[in-house]
C-alpha cells in the first residue's frame, strides 16, 4: 500500500471510531470512554495533517526547494505529537474533575463492546501503517501508526477499567482508567517529538546508516581515506556529503567513474538520496 492510500485508511478508520466512542461515552456518562473519543478526534486531525504532508513531500524538487519537500513530513510528525500531548492534558483535566464527583456510569456493556472493537480495528490498521511507513521511510505515516497503536493500548486500558467497574461498582475506576490512558498518550507524544525534532535540526544519520556508507567506500581500493562525512535526513530522503582521498588514478575520467560507482551503490542502499562526493588527491604525511 502506498503512502497516500495508507493515510486515507487511517482517516476513514478514525472517523468511524470517533462516532462510536463519543456516542457510547456520552450515553454511558463515562469519562474514560469519552476520553478515548477525544483521543481519536485528535488522531483524526493528525491523520489529515499526515495526508496533506505526504502529498506535499511527494512533490519533486523545484527552484525554491532544491532538495525536495521531505521536511514537510518531519513538521507533520512534530505537529501530530503536540496534538497528542494536547489530548492527554484534556483527558487529565476531565478525569481529575470526575474524581471528585459522584457521577454514575450507565450501560457499561456498550462501552466494553466499543472498546474491544476499537482496539482490534486500530491494531490491524496500525500494523498496515507501520509496514507502509517502513517500506516508504515516512515519518508522517510512522507517527500516524504510533497514534493508532497508542489507541490500541489506551482502549485496552479503558476496557479493563470498565470490566473492573462492572464487577466492583467502584466509580472512581472510570477516572483512574482515563488517567492511565493519558499517561500512555504523553509517553507516545514525547517519543514522537524527539524523533521529529532530530531530523528538523539536521542531526546526522544513525551509526548503522553511517557504517553502511563507510562499508561501500571500503570496497574501493583506490579510496585511501575519507573525511568531512556529513549526513542528514529530510522526510524519507537522506542527504550525504563526503570528501574522499583517491590514489592510483591517472585521469579525471577514472576518478569520476569511481565517484559515480560509489554514488550508485549508496543509492541502492538509500533510494531517493542526494549524494555529493568531493574527490581529493591523497597527500602523504
Amino acid at each position: 500500500m502506498n503512502k497516500k492510500n495508507a493515510a486515507k485508511l487511517s482517516i476513514v478508520s478514525n472517523t468511524i471510531l470517533i462516532v462510536f466512542k463519543l456516542f457510547a461515552g456520552i450515553s454511558m456518562n463515562s469519562i474514560s470512554v469519552i476520553s478515548e473519543g477525544i483521543h481519536s478526534s485528535i488522531d483524526l486531525i493528525a491523520s489529515f495533517i499526515a495526508f496533506i504532508s505526504i502529498k506535499k513531500s511527494s512533490k519533486k524538487e523545484d527552484e525554491d526547494h532544491p532538495f525536495g519537500h521531505g521536511k514537510y513530513e518531519n513538521i507533520s510528525g512534530f505537529v501530530e505529537a503536540l496534538l497528542i500531548l494536547l489530548a492527554a492534558f484534556i483527558i487529565i483535566y476531565e478525569a481529575g474533575k470526575r474524581l471528585f464527583e459522584n457521577t454514575p456510569v450507565d450501560n457499561i456493556n456498550s462501552g466494553i463492546y466499543v472498546m474491544l472493537a476499537s482496539s482490534l480495528i486500530n491494531f490491524f490498521i496500525s500494523i498496515i501503517l507501520f509496514k507502509s511507513a517502513k517500506k516508504t521511510n515516512s515519518i508522517a505515516l510512522e507517527a500516524d501508526a504510533a497514534h493508532l497503536f497508542t489507541d490500541v493500548l489506551t482502549a485496552l486500558g479503558v476496557l479493563v477499567g470498565l470490566i473492573l467497574l462492572k464487577i466492583t461498582h467502584i466509580k472512581i475506576l472510570d477516572s483512574i482508567a482515563a488517567l492511565a490512558v493519558s499517561l500512555l498518550i504523553i509517553k507516545t507524544s514525547i517519543n514522537l517529538i524527539k524523533k521529529s525534532v532530530k531530523d528538523l535540526v539536521d542531526s546526522s544519520l544513525d551509526s548503522m546508516d553511517i557504517e553502511k556508507i563507510v562499508n561501500v567506500l571500503k570496497e574501493y581500493p583506490n579510496v585511501k581515506s575519507y573525511h568531512k562525512l556529513r549526513t542528514r535526513k529530510s522526510g524519507n530522503t537522506r542527504e550525504i556529503d563526503i570528501h574522499i582521498q583517491i590514489i592510483n588514478t591517472d585521469s579525471l575520467t577514472e576518478t569520476h567513474d569511481i565517484c559515480s560507482s560509489i554514488e550508485k551503490k549508496v543509492s541502492l542502499i538509500f533510494p531517493d538520496s542526494y549524494i555529493v562526493i568531493h574527490p581529493e588527491p591523497y597527500e602523504m604525511k
